[in-house]
């Protein structure tokens, strides 16, 4: 199985303005923006880090993934949430030659933990043999900084103003996720079912 993004987050869609009043830096400098670039990488690794524990993405953006098989042939779930729409989903065989599936054929399960692609009959369609799946599909809480919730939110500028202040550090520690952090997307982490019981 292969996860990829398709698009990116644009450094517009990234809350500069706030991060700079999180950390709070000084502001009427000629060189006022002469760190954007460092706290903008701080932002982007702070979200790729909280997207990594929870499996929720922050800000939508297009991901393709592709698998060799389905897991459940009466219902695919998503490697992240929350998913807004499925674009397209591709049989591919072993020579590479694609068949486009119809969208009449599938729909999407929404979740917030566990969206799940379905077929509108009874099974999904047969991979090909030594061939793949490739579902291509769009992923997030919004386009914009304001429709994420505000708790991971404020997670996310938390950890990035923890690796800002910190950069220079280089010995892991335990856990390496800040306790404020942690307890803040707790609720957002994947629920595992295993044999019945929650965990």
């Amino acid at each position: 199985m292969l996860l990829m993004e398709e698009s990116a987050v644009t450094a517009a869609a990234l809350p500069l303005a706030a991060f700079k009043a999180h950390l709070r830096l000084g502001t009427g400098f000629a060189d006022d923006d002469i760190q954007d670039p460092v706290l903008e990488g701080f932002l982007h690794a702070a979200m790729a880090a909280i997207e990594g524990r929870t499996g929720k993405v922050l800000l939508e953006r297009d991901f393709s993934w592709v698998m060799h098989g389905w897991q459940d042939v009466t219902g695919q779930a998503l490697p992240v949430a929350p998913v807004s729409a499925v674009l397209r989903l591709v049989l591919r065989d072993r020579r590479d030659e694609a068949e486009v599936i119809e969208p009449s054929l599938y729909r999407l399960e929404r979740d917030a933990h566990r969206p799940v692609l379905r077929p509108v009959g009874t099974l999904l369609p047969m991979v090909p043999s030594g061939g793949v799946a490739e579902i291509v599909f769009r992923a997030g809480y919004g386009a914009g900084w304001g429709d994420l919730p505000p708790d991971l939110g404020q997670a996310v500028l938390m950890l990035a103003a923890h690796f800002y202040e910190h950069r220079a550090e280089t010995a892991l520690r335990e856990g390496c996720m800040p306790f404020g952090v942690a307890s803040l997307i707790e609720r957002y982490r994947k629920v595992r079912l295993l044999g019945g019981g929650v965990r």
